[in-house]
């Protein structure tokens, strides 16, 4: 079988280069692509690679008649519906680790900024005015930073604060060891009151829907800054703009919003759109040269040892499992529902076909269970067939 790849949103030639190596046939678009649009071209699929902008819904993923698996060449996973693709027997990896110290490196830059009111500054130069002013600029060096969300890019802001000299403080729903001398709050209200810079590292869920919003943003220190590189719905901004104009917040640096366009071009529309010190980004927390290449390597290289291996070690959506296989055995894979009595007619069905199951794991969430099995002998095809037609079955394979 010729494996089909098909790739939106320019995703790094990174990833095409390990794809290639592994056989696969690439297509690659350059933007996202709309729902319409992308019932008809993943027909056929095996591997999906999108980033941010295109959105996974049932009706795709119910198009997608050949999907093995997605993945997101991004950090978040939100804009795909997980729990359908979930019970579809389609893992979706993405690459929480390859874009951090990127986010990482332009927070800390945004807090130098925001401190001395470079924005502004530099905006003003270039219409050929000159204020060298001092009054409301500060050193960061013995200020104190509050991080929510105290994860992958948590903990690296955490670790760069430190070596400006700052205070540290964090956040978090679970309790995690602090970094160097970083020191957990009791709770998001000690931090907002606490933290000179607040910035927030929190994926988008339920709880993390507004956040920020006009409460928390009075708890926090009058003069005080707040970041947002994280997700768009967090943060109020009608609440933020206006504590700008009153003054309580001295500045902020906003890189992910509530709507986005699509695509690149004019008519971006912002409530904080003019206000003094507010650094505004488009999204680009993410967007370096070594964050996209590492990104592409993270997420092709998951899709290709799942097609190859059934490897879903970093699934964000599925039972993960990963094996190593032995020279000259024979790998079934199965997805099915997760009920009793599943193994027993599998195990049968391989004794049936007088084979011998060399290794075998299981792994399950409350829906579905993954089964990896190893048989030494070359019936993996035959004994596929059968348990796909079980009425439990949701996806057999060999590999």
């Amino acid at each position: 079988m010729t494996v089909r790849v098909l790739l939106l949103e320019n995703v790094n030639t990174t990833a095409h280069q390990i794809f290639n190596e592994g056989g696969f046939q690439i297509e690659a678009v350059a933007g996202s692509l709309k729902e319409s649009e992308l019932v008809e071209c993943v027909k056929g699929v095996h591997l999906l690679g999108i980033r941010s902008k295109t959105r996974i819904t049932e009706k795709v993923l119910a198009a997608a008649d050949s999907l093995l698996s997605l993945g997101c060449f991004c950090i978040g996973t939100n804009q795909v519906d997980l729990a359908y693709a979930n019970g579809r027997g389609i893992p979706v990896f993405n690459a929480p680790f390859s874009n951090t110290r990127s986010v990482a490196e332009l927070v800390l830059a945004e807090v130098v900024a925001l401190a001395r009111q470079l924005g502004d500054r530099s905006r003003e130069v270039h219409e050929g005015k000159w204020r060298k002013i001092s009054v409301g600029c500060f050193e960061v060096r013995g200020k104190t930073l509050g991080i929510v969300g105290y994860g992958h890019i948590g903990t690296q802001i955490g670790v760069l604060a430190e070596s400006f000299g700052m205070r540290v403080i964090f956040h978090d729903i679970q309790t995690k060891l602090p970094l160097g001398n970083n020191r957990a709050t009791s709770g998001l209200a000690e931090l907002l009151s606490e933290a000179d810079f607040v910035t927030l590292h929190v994926p988008e869920t339920r709880e993390t829907k507004g956040l920020i919003g006009k409460a928390e943003i009075e708890t926090m220190a009058k003069g005080s800054y707040l970041i947002n590189a994280s997700r768009g719905q967090v943060v109020d901004l009608d609440a933020l703009a206006a504590a700008i104009k009153t003054g309580h917040i001295a500045g902020a640096a906003v890189d992910v919003y509530p709507e986005e366009p699509e695509a690149n071009g004019e008519g971006f529309t912002n409530p904080l759109l003019g206000l003094p010190n507010v650094i505004l980004t488009p999204h680009i927390g993410g967007s370096t040269e070594e964050a996209q290449a590492s990104i592409g390597r993270e997420v092709a290289t998951s899709l290709t040892k799942f097609v190859k291996a059934g490897a879903t070690s970093g699934a964000v959506n599925f039972p993960q499992i990963e094996m190593s296989q032995e020279r000259g055995t024979h790998r079934v894979l199965n997805v099915h529902h997760n009920v009793p009595g599943v193994l027993r007619d599998i195990n049968r069905i391989v004794s049936d076909r007088q084979a011998n199951i060399l290794r075998q794991t299981l792994s399950t969430d409350a829906n579905i269970g993954y089964l990896m099995m190893d048989l030494d002998k070359e019936v993996a095809v035959e004994v596929a067939r059968d348990i796909g037609l079980l009425e439990t079955n949701i996806r057999t394979r060999s590999v």
